[in-house]
Parts: C-alpha cells; sequence; structure tokens
C-alpha cells in the first residue's frame, strides 16, 4: 500500500488477458454502479477518512458501535468492516457478540487486527474471532504474524514462528515476505469456515501481498506518503468491505489493494505533502479508472 522502497520482481507478471483482471475490472465498474453500501466499527480516530474513502471509491458507508444496530444494518448491506484500533471498555464483549451474529447470519466481513498482540483487552478479542472468523483480513506483516501465532494456527517449530516477532503498536516491525506463509494459514482458515469456502488475507507492505491460501499476489506500487496520513490502513480497510459487497474474498481484496496503490501513485504527484495528499488522494480515488487498476502490475 505505501512504499518508500524499490523491490525487485522475483515472478512474471499476471497475463493482460488473465480471469483475475476481468474480475477486478468488473468489481470496480460494479462498485460504481450500484453503490454498495459497506458499514464500519472501526477506529473512532479514523473514521471519517474511512467513510470517505469508501464514498470516493464508489460505495455507501455507515458507521456504529452497537452490536444489535450493526448486525440489524448487516442484514441489508453487502459487508462489514470491523477495525480494533482505539478500543473502549465495552469493545471487548461488543465485537464478540458481533462476530457471532455475523457468523450466523452467514455475513461477510473484513478484519484490521490492529496492533495484534498489544494489551490483554485487544488479545481477547482478537481470539475470540478464530471460531468465527471474518471473510478477509487486512493487516500489517507483524500483525498477521501476530494473529497467525494467537489462533494457534503456526507450526511451533516453524522458522516463521520465530519469538522475535512482536507487535509494533499500528506500524510493522516485520517485513511482508515474512508474513506470506502465516497469511496463506490465515487465508485456509477463513476459508475452512466460511459457507462458500473462500477467504483471503492482505498485507500491505512496500509491495502488498494477497493470498487466497492456495494463489499468492504481490502488488508493488502505492505512495510514500500513505505512512504520514492517520488512517490509510483503516481506510484500505474500509474499502476492502467495500469490494467485499460485490466480489469474492480475493478479487476484493486484490480490486481494494491496486485501487489504493493506484490512488496513492496519482495523489503523490499533485501533492505538496500529507495534507494536500490526502485530499488529492480521495480525489483519486474517485477519478482513477477500472482499466488502470485491472492493469496494475500483478506479480505472481
Amino acid at each position: 500500500m505505501a512504499s518508500s522502497a524499490t523491490s525487485t520482481p522475483r515472478t512474471g507478471n499476471l497475463p493482460a488477458d488473465n480471469p483475475l483482471r476481468t474480475r477486478i475490472a468488473d468489481a470496480v465498474h460494479a462498485v460504481r454502479s450500484t453503490t454498495p453500501l459497506a458499514q464500519s466499527f472501526t477506529n473512532f480516530v479514523t473514521i471519517n477518512l474511512v467513510a470517505n474513502a469508501q464514498l470516493a471509491a464508489g460505495g455507501t458507508a455507515a458507521m456504529s458501535y452497537l452490536p444489535d444496530d450493526v448486525l440489524d444494518i448487516a442484514a441489508i448491506c453487502g459487508a462489514t468492516y470491523i477495525n480494533v484500533g482505539t478500543l473502549l471498555p465495552f469493545y471487548k464483549d461488543a465485537l464478540a457478540d458481533i462476530a457471532r451474529g455475523l457468523h450466523e447470519q452467514g455475513k461477510p466481513w473484513v478484519l484490521d487486527p490492529v496492533a495484534a498482540g498489544l494489551g490483554a483487552t485487544r488479545t481477547a478479542i482478537l481470539e475470540s474471532f478464530r471460531d468465527v472468523p471474518p471473510t478477509i483480513v487486512r493487516g500489517n506483516a507483524s500483525e498477521i504474524i501476530v494473529l497467525d501465532r494467537m489462533w494457534g494456527l503456526a507450526d511451533a517449530d516453524a522458522a516463521d514462528a520465530d519469538e522475535t516477532t512482536r507487535p509494533a503498536g499500528v506500524e510493522s516491525a516485520d517485513e511482508v515476505d515474512s508474513a506470506m506463509p502465516a497469511a496463506r494459514r490465515i487465508a485456509r482458515h477463513l476459508a475452512a469456515h466460511s459457507a462458500n469456502g473462500q477467504g483471503a488475507v492482505a498485507v500491505s507492505g512496500a509491495v502488498d501481498f494477497v493470498t487466497d491460501g492456495t494463489h499468492d499476489y504481490r502488488l508493488p506500487g502505492g505512495s510514500a506518503l500513505m505512512t504520514k496520513i492517520t488512517g490509510a490502513g483503516c481506510s484500505l480497510g474500509g474499502v476492502v468491505g467495500t469490494y467485499l459487497a460485490v466480489a469474492d474474498p480475493l478479487t476484493a481484496a486484490m480490486a481494494a489493494s491496486l485501487h489504493f496503490n493506484r490512488a496513492g501513485e496519482i495523489a503523490e504527484a499533485a501533492a505538496h505533502g500529507p495534507g494536500s495528499f490526502q485530499t488529492e488522494f480521495l480525489d483519486a480515488l474517485w477519478n482513477v479508472t477500472a482499466e488502470q487498476i485491472a492493469e496494475s502490475a500483478i506479480l505472481q
């Protein structure tokens, strides 16, 4: 999503005629033609940018923190986004209830495990999602590694389960490559608990990584200025929810990540700093075309 470094592609670009590119373009068109509603229970520090990004991408936003309200809205909306940043005391019970309710309703949802591993309350919330998991998880490398271990999916002897990995607040202390095995395991876990056998994980970093547990894709691009505004990752999670309202999990995670990367590049070219970048970024989310998104570099 945000990049200040250049990564050398290790594999080839996805062919132009690959069906995944068609699905991505179709998802962009579907969002813009149907303006799907994706609700959010999100970090209140970034709630405004989450809603504005969903609107700029072509969707519709709704925000709530009440379990009964969220579950009632879930019955009429396309997807739900849950972000565990900036916790309040009642979130522990509220989010566990919401996750169970969404699972019972068979409704798709996106989890952003912000700062996974920090604090007993945040840990209890994330652990409560293990048996009623989301459809898509979107996070940074450290969050994905910690969530994998927290849910007991990692082999205790695996090299990627090294105890030196640690939570790092909202920033990542790990490289995206180190989170790939964890991301695959989580994606397979999500699929195993879903009604349609599908799930996906998106790991944000210098080169984003998206997987459904079987197919892996690396998405270069974006802008380093995304790390200089509050809520870039949170708003990406909300837009993943927007795309999940119209597409399968892998396509939704890919389309949202590529949409953000292209918009970030366009915004950086016009911005003079973080303040103007945020404004230019919302405009770019609105103006970037489905073709620009679908024709992005997708490394296999």
